[in-house]
């Protein structure tokens, strides 16, 4: 009997010392989850470097009121417009690493890395992508007091007169499309670009006749274009889109050089810990695959992504890449 309980006993002990290696493993496992659970423990902020009523405020709110739902805390939109969208990207490099500083941009960023290259971030360095959100594209408006009826009607005019065009700020979606119709319709220095500190202040000028066209970003004409408050000549998209289906492409309308369209993601610090990363990640693709918010979303004018942060990165990659090369073969410069 006392050879069966000393056998038992040291089979014990042995048991005992071959799993002692195994609990800081375990240990740090256990830490990660735990991070992973209690994130967020206050209200995160959720940085829009553009004004209000904007296209990246408008699928921002939507994603931060799902975020709300899910993790039971204040998801708080800050608008920080101003600098070409520099100054609220700067803000969210330097906030702390911790996950409850979450930032939105558009393409113009991807733009920015080679207007803006002494910036005090680094957009691939500094951030992590956490998901493209959505796409869209632009649509060339003017007044409808103006009498062309059609694209080519258009290009014919600027070429004949001078006019102003306004944009959401220097190297922004609307600035790359305003400098595309100044290349294809040969029209030179007859437009004159008036950037703005977002799209919905150029758009009510363009209403008030103190532009002559725009570019637009469609969620921040759309209201416009549907009450007939303006004209849209083309849309910059290779087919027609279902909110405005009588707007033509630029492709039917003979211009597909024209061709461009934006998008909004969102980042984060690229030092926030793996486990809190993934939280997010996890919860804004969940945000996106909600029925009520692709519904919204899509009725803004959006078509809906919610990629991972894998293939978003990879993307955003790509357009700071193909973006570069445009901005130094048509001379694009921020003040321009």
């Amino acid at each position: 009997m006392r050879n069966h309980e000393e056998t038992s006993m040291t089979l014990t002990r042995r048991a005992a010392l071959a799993a002692a290696p195994l609990l800081p493993l375990s240990a740090a496992l256990h830490a990660g989850a735990r991070a992973q659970s209690t994130f967020p423990d206050r209200a995160v902020r959720y940085i829009v470097p553009f004004t209000p009523a904007g296209l990246t405020d408008i699928m921002a709110r939507l994603v931060a009121q799902r975020l709300q739902e899910g993790w039971g805390r204040p998801v708080v939109v800050e608008n920080r417009a101003g600098g070409n969208a520099i100054i609220g990207a700067q803000a969210a490099a330097q906030s702390p690493p911790d996950g409850h500083t979450l930032l939105a941009i558009t393409l113009t960023h991807a733009v920015n890395v080679s207007l803006f290259p002494n910036a005090p971030y680094d957009l691939l360095r500094d951030f992590s992508v956490v998901s493209m959100l959505g796409s869209l594209p632009l649509v060339v408006v003017v007044n409808p007091n103006n009498p062309a009826r059609t694209l080519a009607d258009f290009m014919e005019q600027l070429r004949r007169r001078p006019t102003n065009a306004g944009s959401s700020g220097n190297g922004s979606p609307p600035h790359l499309g305003l400098e595309l119709v100044r290349r294809v319709s040969g029209a030179g220095g007859n437009v004159t670009h008036v950037p703005y500190r977002g799209g919905a202040p150029g758009v009510t000028d363009l209403v008030a006749g103190n532009l002559d066209f725009m570019v637009s970003n469609l969620p921040e004409c759309i209201g416009q274009l549907q009450s007939g408050r303006l004209r849209g000549l083309a849309i910059t998209s290779e087919t027609r889109h279902r909110l405005v289906p009588d707007i033509p492409t630029v492709i039917e309308a003979g211009s597909p050089d024209l061709r461009i369209s934006n998008w909004t993601a969102m980042l984060t610090n690229s030092a926030v810990p793996r486990p809190v990363f993934t939280e997010i990640e996890r919860a804004t693709t969940a945000a996106m695959r909600d029925p009520d918010t692709r519904r919204r979303a899509e009725d803004g004018g959006f078509d809906v992504l919610g990629w991972d942060a894998d293939r978003s990165r990879a993307f955003v990659t790509q357009e700071v890449e193909r973006w570069s090369r445009l901005v130094r073969e048509a001379g694009i410069r921020p003040d321009a």
